[in-house]
Order: structure tokens, then C-alpha cells, then sequence
């Protein structure tokens, strides 16, 4: 017994002996690197032929470095401590507008926020801000403009600005207060008295806004929930986990992680009584649904509370910190894995293991382990979260992408703002045939892609028959099918009409009646969400 003890203690010194010279093998290779990195930048900084931005240079070298781990670790340099207070609360100082820089005009206002100080003060869509402070804008950045824009809250900021209504050219003074970007973006009741909660982001004090939509929905008569997380990319777990206590027993485990350091790793229960463990929950899912989102879905299904629909959301099982390195710069990295109520872990892209090029896979499906629900239900790791129900959305056409992605139907609801003083509400807002054949007019003189996708399958086609010296052997065919599926954009906009109206219709909505309006429109034509409703009624 002795001499196993002994071996025993010999065995643990040993293994703390290694731990310790891992440690310390690795604190020489960073010590080794931080000197070589050291010693390259002062002999750039006085040897090479051009004037080299030591600052610069170096941001470039974090940068690429971190780009090597995972996307979702990032430096935070001081002059962007704004960008990190946003991400975190989603809120900052300064007027409250989205803008968009055109050069040759200035700054436009694209769309205020609801009860901002922009709108306070007068500031509308379609306005021009020609200067700031007395600074002329056209030779800034969009990035310096709004930097100049924000402030601290209470603090004053002048602009000349030039009416999209009636051209006049005035000053007008904004008092800028502290912007937050609400989560909860839309709530309402639909139909069979169910409730709607559209969730866009997990920041900081989003859950109190949730709480009190859901109270509301309560006092209103909801006897069913629908939690939209589609294109919510996650943000703080803490938030995520106050969410969930709002529908499970108090001291339910929802969370955990594990990380290679014992901070890292944690298990999150539920801290407070419930609202209601009774009402039937949903949770609308997509692939832009992520890391939070992810937690929520997941804990909601492990657990047996719901139903997810939709389709497989994004699959980011990472989760991430922050910690000051210096001059009031941040990093924020990838910590630990988070699992779910059930053990899995949704990550669905495996940053640790990267191909010869650098370039990164997903887990394969061979490699997916399974586990069980809490009613014993077969559900699985390493690809996001796969719905009860798979419910696709609507299918959009090429062009309609490149319409959004030149923001066409943004600036034809500008022009449309500035005839019309007022609109219907946003549940009975529809363009007229008239209107619409406007519309026409002013989008087919934009420059956007207005090819359909089999004619750009048709473009693909001609060049594997160049390449493969095929083309002239099958010229009159391919000619001709060219000609048969090319139309001017005119008739495109007149084919698509009944894709496209909707998308109009909430722009224009969306200038008179802020983000709520805008989702109550999209909510009135969303085919997916309708057909989930059908499912639940």
C-alpha cells in the first residue's frame, strides 16, 4: 500500500511537472515570437525604402493573426470602443439614423429611428446633410461622417442640411442622446389568438423588452407564443438564459461549456419563477439564426417546451470574451464550446482542423453523434438545429436580390416619401396599379442585375462550351435560347410584380412607420411564418 501511494504521489508529481513545463514551453514560444515580431517591426521602421505606418502595419499583422483562428475573434483598437459598446448593448450616443454617403451630394438620411433625436429634430428621409460642424462632407468617408455624427449623449451637433421635400437649405441643431436599438422589434397578436414576438438581438437588457411584449401579449388574450429568431445572430448568453426562465421551472439547467481553462467553462440554470410553463411556444428558426438563438432553440427542444420551425439554423457552438490588452484596446475571443440541455454541441464548421489551404469544412455527417430529448426524442450534433418541422421560406428570384442589394426599392420609397405627406397604417398600405408602373419607370433606369437565374445558368453554360471548344458546334441553339429567355428590364418588373410589390410596399412603410410598421408589413406577407401559423392553429 505504501509503495502504490508512493507511486501515486510520483504520478502526480510527474504530471504537474509536465503541466509545468507545458506551460512554460509555451510562454518561451510566445516570448520568442513577440521579440522576432519586435525586432522585424524596428528594423522596418528605419531600413525600408518608403515610410512604413508602424500602427498600420502592426493592425494588419493582429488582424491576419487572429483571421487564422475563427471569425469570431477580433481585436478591438480604443478608436473603436463605440463598435464594442454596440455589439454588447446595442445602443451609443448620437442621433439616431441610418444614412448612406453619395459623394457628389453628402450624407443622405436613409431612415430614422424611431424616436430619435433625428426625428425630434426635424431630420426626415430623403434629406441631404451637406455639412457637420461646418465641415463640408463631400470629401469624407460614410465612417467619418458618422463618427462625426456621434457623441456623447447631451452633447450638441450642427448640420446644414438640404430638405428632400422642398429643397430649402437650413441649419438644424441635434442634441444627441444615448441610441438603443430595441430587440424586440415587432409584437403583436396574428390570428387565433396567437402571440407574435419578433426578437432580433440578445444585448444587454433585451429580456426586459421581451418580458414586457409577452406580459402585453398575455393581457391581450395570447393563448399561444411564436418566438421569430430568424436572422438573429445571438449576443450575450446571460440574456438567452433570462429568456428561457421566463417558460421553464426555476433551476433548469439550459447551458453549459467547457473551455481549456476552469473560468471557461460554465453551467447556466434558470434564476427566477416563471411567467408561464403552460402556453404553447414555437420558435421560428433560419440559417441566420445563431449562437444565442441557437441556445434558446436548443434548450426549448432538448427540453420538450416547443416546437422549432423553419429550417437548420447557422451552427455557431462557440462561445466568446472580452479582455482589455492594452491602451484601452479589447479582444474578443473564442473561450469555450457551449452544449446544450441534452450534451450536443451545434457547432457546425470545425475551425481547429483546417484543409492545406487554410480553408475550413463542416463537421461531417459521419461524425454526428446523437442524443436524446427529455421525452426521449433523437436529436442531433454538429449542424446547428434542425427543426420539428422543416417550413421553407419563400423562394426569391435573382433580381429581386440585386434590387435589395442596390437598395432600388430603399430610394424609389425615399422618392415616394417625398410626394406623399401621409399612408395608410401598414396592415392596409398597397401600392396601385398606377403606382407600381412608377416604380417601373424608376427602378429600369437603375443599374442592377436584372438577368433571371436560368439565363445566368445559361451564361455559365456558354463559357464550360467556350472552354471546351463546344460553343460553335451548338451557336444557333445556344443563340437562340439567349434570345428567348432575354427581356428588358421593364418587362421583368412587370413579370415580377407580384414578387416585388410587397418588397416595395415595405420600404415605403418602413419611411412612415419606423421598424414596428416595417415588420407588421413583412409579417402580413411573410408565406413562411403564414404557413407555420396554419400549423398551429
Amino acid at each position: 500500500m505504501k509503495i502504490f501511494r508512493n507511486f501515486v504521489i510520483l504520478a502526480v508529481v510527474a504530471l504537474s511537472s509536465y503541466t509545468t513545463l507545458q506551460a512554460q514551453s509555451a510562454q518561451f514560444k510566445a516570448g520568442k515570437a513577440l521579440e522576432v515580431q519586435y525586432n522585424i517591426l524596428r528594423e522596418l521602421s528605419v531600413g525600408f525604402v518608403d515610410t512604413v505606418d508602424i500602427e498600420k502595419l502592426t493592425n494588419t499583422g493582429i488582424e491576419a493573426m487572429l483571421n487564422s483562428l475563427d471569425p469570431y475573434t477580433i481585436y478591438i483598437p480604443e478608436e473603436n470602443e463605440e463598435d464594442l459598446e454596440l455589439l454588447r448593448s446595442a445602443s451609443y450616443g448620437g442621433i439616431g439614423s441610418m444614412i448612406r454617403k453619395i459623394d457628389s451630394l453628402g450624407v443622405l438620411i436613409s431612415q430614422p429611428y424611431l424616436g430619435s433625436p433625428a426625428v425630434k429634430y426635424g431630420l426626415e428621409p430623403g434629406d441631404f446633410i451637406l455639412k457637420i460642424d461646418d465641415v463640408d462632407v463631400k470629401p469624407l468617408t460614410a465612417d467619418e461622417c458618422s463618427r462625426r455624427m456621434k457623441g456623447q449623449p447631451g452633447t450638441q451637433v450642427k448640420f446644414l442640411v438640404k430638405k428632400g421635400r422642398t429643397g430649402e437649405v437650413k441649419e438644424i441643431t441635434v442634441t444627441r442622446e444615448r441610441i438603443h436599438i430595441p430587440d424586440v422589434s415587432f409584437s403583436g397578436i396574428l390570428r387565433d389568438s396567437i402571440g407574435y414576438i419578433r426578437y432580433e438581438a440578445f444585448t444587454s437588457g433585451g429580456s426586459n423588452d421581451f418580458r414586457k411584449a409577452f406580459t402585453d401579449l398575455k393581457a391581450k388574450g395570447a393563448k399561444q407564443l411564436v418566438i421569430d429568431l430568424r436572422g438573429n445572430g445571438g449576443g450575450i448568453v446571460d440574456e438567452a438564459v433570462k429568456i428561457l426562465s421566463f417558460f421553464l421551472p426555476k433551476g433548469t439547467t439550459v447551458v453549459t461549456a467547457k473551455g481549456r481553462t476552469p473560468e471557461s467553462a460554465f453551467e447556466m440554470k434558470t434564476q427566477i419563477e416563471p411567467l408561464d410553463t403552460l402556453i404553447p411556444i414555437t420558435v421560428l428558426v433560419n440559417s441566420s439564426s445563431a449562437s444565442a438563438s441557437e441556445i434558446v432553440a436548443g434548450a426549448i427542444q432538448d427540453l420538450d417546451r416547443g416546437m422549432i420551425a423553419g429550417t437548420r439554423t447557422y451552427g455557431k457552438g462557440l462561445v466568446q470574451g472580452f479582455k482589455p490588452v492594452g491602451y484601452n484596446g479589447s479582444l474578443k475571443f473564442t473561450t469555450a464550446k457551449y452544449y446544450t440541455p441534452s450534451g450536443r454541441c451545434v457547432q457546425a464548421i470545425d475551425y481547429s482542423h483546417r484543409n492545406e489551404d487554410g480553408s475550413v469544412g463542416f463537421v461531417p455527417d459521419s461524425l454526428k453523434k446523437a442524443f436524446k430529448t427529455l421525452k426521449g426524442r433523437t436529436v442531433y450534433d454538429g449542424g446547428g438545429i434542425t427543426p420539428d418541422t422543416v417550413v421553407k421560406a419563400q423562394n426569391y428570384s435573382r433580381p429581386a436580390f440585386s434590387l435589395v442589394a442596390n437598395d432600388i426599392f430603399g430610394e424609389y420609397a425615399i422618392e415616394y416619401y417625398k410626394k406623399h405627406k401621409t399612408i395608410a397604417s401598414p396592415a392596409e398600405f398597397t401600392l396601385t396599379d398606377a403606382e407600381y408602373e412608377e416604380f417601373v419607370k424608376f427602378a429600369a433606369a437603375k443599374d442592377f442585375d436584372s438577368r433571371s437565374g436560368a439565363l445566368a445558368q445559361l451564361d455559365q453554360m456558354l463559357k464550360a462550351a467556350k472552354a471546351e471548344d463546344l460553343y460553335e458546334l451548338y451557336k444557333a441553339e445556344f443563340d437562340a435560347l439567349e434570345k428567348k429567355l432575354t427581356i428588358s428590364k421593364e418587362e421583368m418588373l412587370r413579370v415580377k410584380k407580384a414578387e416585388f410589390k410587397p418588397l416595395l410596399e415595405e420600404e415605403i412603410v418602413y419611411k412612415y412607420y419606423f421598424t414596428p410598421g416595417r415588420i407588421e408589413s413583412i409579417v402580413r406577407n411573410d408565406e413562411q411564418l403564414h404557413k407555420v401559423l396554419d400549423l398551429i392553429k
